[in-house]
């Protein structure tokens, strides 16, 4: 569990709160039993004072028939209780050693001389603590003490007793109560981990989609709709971006072109004078790139919307990737770079053929611009869970690795200078990676500088049906 999670949190802080108020009750109530079992001891102890001194009372007293009445009636050795009986300093009676042997009754100390009844805790030699209940009765010429004891181990034992019994019971509790929690916390945080998923799945190209909105009335109903409400705002910005975007490509289609044709014209006309004919030339190239990086602009907003796929089908990958490799490799010829293709195997998916050729013309076309002359290129086709495989792997100049998480974003170069005597505009990976998302694929690089690039393109399956085979998400393979 992550515990940085909310819920992680809660359940931390309601066990540890728990767990305080527990222990905290916990000692309380021992406490409360102390005192509960000390008070009832003292009230049994006073009360066993009292009989044996009604007794002592009695005309006629003989003490040794008193000892025989006291260990007849009231067994202190097998009730493991303390009694003594003195007069005039002298011992006239004392209970034997307790059945459970806690204590020697030879070794308690002698009380102080008392005119009222009281109530003690004495220490034995042992350091055991002896707690004693004294009544002095007085008479005409002399007074008796009689003492009634028991040992504090006694209460001492039910108290650890119970404080283990409680110490288990709490934590059983506490388990309980943490287990209730984490349920309570989870089923309260459930819409939440729906709101994620929806959120995740939300991207430029399904902006219409919105959030699930609990009805429950409280925070987290506010916050999908407050979320809702943002990215309606989002997707018509993007909107907004996009017809801007589209119009602005369409409009400036036109002019560029007769921008060319009345340049070409000029150039046939001016050949002869050499200046003029080179800025021509010139201008000719640059109004060929500016085309270029329009049309390219257009084809990128008609994907943004989601109309660029404009008739799909089932075919062949590996068949059309073979014949594009085929073509692609006349322009390798010019610098004498090899291409190799490997498709063992058809792979059916379904799409629009003509945009999947435009991605691996822009592989190809990408790898021959950035492999020096005598380099190789290797164009393979595999399948992988599910999935359908384009990789384009050169050995070219490769890429810097602080450039490698930037290849894709629109007009990034990583070279500049380079990438502009090279003809390039930083729109070629854009438009792949957008053809690959309008097919519910995507593209990955890898790349070591010096060492070349492999581009790995990932489309689902169409099995015999026509039908999208069950995607996975699983990483491409180094």
């Amino acid at each position: 569990m992550n515990t940085r999670s909310i819920k992680f949190r809660l359940i931390a802080w309601y066990a540890g709160w728990l767990a305080v108020v527990f222990m905290g009750f916990g000692v309380v109530v021992y406490k409360s039993l102390d005192y509960y079992l000390e008070r009832a001891l003292r009230q049994a102890l006073e009360m066993r004072t009292r009989h044996i001194a009604s007794l002592l009372q009695r005309p006629m007293l003989d003490w040794e028939a008193l000892g025989q009445e006291i260990h007849l009636r009231f067994a202190p050795e097998e009730n493991n209780r303390f009694t003594r009986v003195t007069g005039d300093g002298q011992l006239k009676y004392i209970a034997g050693p307790p059945a459970d042997g806690s204590f020697d009754p030879t070794l308690v100390p002698p009380p102080a001389q008392r005119v009222t009844p009281s109530f003690e805790r004495r220490v034995l030699p042992d350091g055991e603590t002896m707690l004693v209940a004294v009544r002095p009765i007085r008479f005409d010429d002399h007074t008796v003490l009689v003492e009634e004891g028991f040992s504090k181990a006694g209460i001492n034992a039910t108290l650890h007793s119970w404080v283990v019994a409680l110490a288990w019971g709490l934590m059983l509790l506490i388990a309980l109560t943490v287990l209730g929690g984490y349920l309570v916390a989870q089923r309260a945080l459930r819409p939440v981990d729906t709101i994620i998923n929806a959120a995740e799945r939300i991207s430029s190209h399904n902006l219409s989609d919105r959030l699930p909105v609990p009805q429950t009335r409280d925070e987290l109903e506010r916050l999908s709709l407050a979320l809702n409400h943002m990215i309606r705002r989002l997707e018509e910005s993007f909107q907004y971006t996009q017809r801007f975007l589209a119009d602005a490509s369409h409009e400036l289609r036109t002019p560029l072109t007769i921008l060319q044709a009345e340049l070409e014209a000029m150039l046939g006309h001016i050949r002869a004078d050499a200046e003029l004919s080179e800025v021509a030339v010139s201008a000719l190239e640059e109004v060929e790139r500016l085309r270029n990086i329009v049309e390219s602009l257009f084809a990128l907003s008609r994907l943004d919307a989601g109309e660029a796929i404009n008739q799909t089908e089932i075919f062949d990958l590996g068949e059309l990737v073979t014949s594009t490799a085929d073509q692609m490799s006349l322009l390798a010829l010019d610098k004498r770079i090899s291409i190799k293709c490997e498709a063992p195997e058809a792979l059916m998916v379904r799409g629009d053929r003509a945009r999947l050729k435009q991605v691996a013309v822009n592989l190809l076309d990408n790898a021959i611009k950035y492999t020096p002359e005598g380099g190789a290129i290797h164009v393979r086709t595999a399948t992988r869970q599910n999935r359908a495989v384009l990789e384009v792997i050169d050995n070219g100049i490769g890429i810097p690795p602080q450039a490698v998480p930037h290849v894709f974003e629109r007009f990034y170069r990583v070279d500049k200078a380079r990438s502009r005597q090279l003809g390039g505009a930083g729109l070629g990976l854009s438009i792949v990676k957008s053809i690959c998302a309008a097919h519910s694929g995507h593209v990955e690089v890898q790349s070591k500088e010096g060492k070349g690039s492999r581009f790995s393109v990932e489309l689902p399956l169409a099995d015999v049906n026509g039908q999208i085979k069950h995607e996975t998400n699983q990483p491409l393979a180094s």
